[in-house]
């Protein structure tokens, strides 16, 4: 018996381009079920971003806040938005003298974001007071860490997790 022919040219062009569209079509939608099926068991994390963030060299860093002032991070800590970070640099060593707040006083809340005031070492909160870097919250859970004395990060761990994992 003998095999079926595509005989016309019209037949031998559009068949095998159908039957490529037809696989990939399956293909993708096994795909499809099977990034479906992997996502349904997921278990659903408020983590969003890496838990140690790096900002950068300690000599451009620390030059930068001499300069400018602390530097006010928007939301590393969390995904919803409220809590900000500030990096403050004091004395004459950049691989040392680094300090972390929370970006808002500590006798109020964490609604109550500052904006850095620009050029200077002061922030204005939600009352229109200003306020020194030292009057910001001081967290418990985020700190600095300067790896061989050339890179900054900002450690946003839990403080017992980091403290068997601190970089030098």
């Amino acid at each position: 018996m003998r095999k079926p022919r595509l005989r016309t040219p019209l037949a031998r062009a559009v068949v095998p381009v159908l039957a490529g569209i037809a696989f990939f079509c399956v293909f993708f939608a096994g795909l499809w079920v099977a990034a479906s099926v992997i996502n349904s068991r997921a278990t659903p994390s408020s983590t969003v971003a890496n838990k140690v963030f790096e900002v950068g060299k300690v000599e451009s860093m620390a030059k930068a806040v001499a300069e400018d002032g602390p530097l006010l991070f928007p939301d590393l800590k969390s995904p919803d938005g409220i809590r900000s970070i500030v990096l403050d640099h004091t004395g004459a060593d950049p691989a040392k003298g680094w300090r972390v707040y929370y970006g808002y006083p500590s006798d109020l809340g964490p609604t109550c974001l500052v904006t850095h005031t620009k050029g200077a070492r002061t922030f204005t909160d939600c009352n229109q007071r200003t306020v020194t870097v030292d009057q910001l919250e001081k967290p418990t859970n985020v700190r600095p860490i300067v790896e061989n004395k050339k890179t900054l990060y900002i450690d946003l761990r839990d403080a017992s997790a980091s403290a068997t994992t601190a970089a030098p």
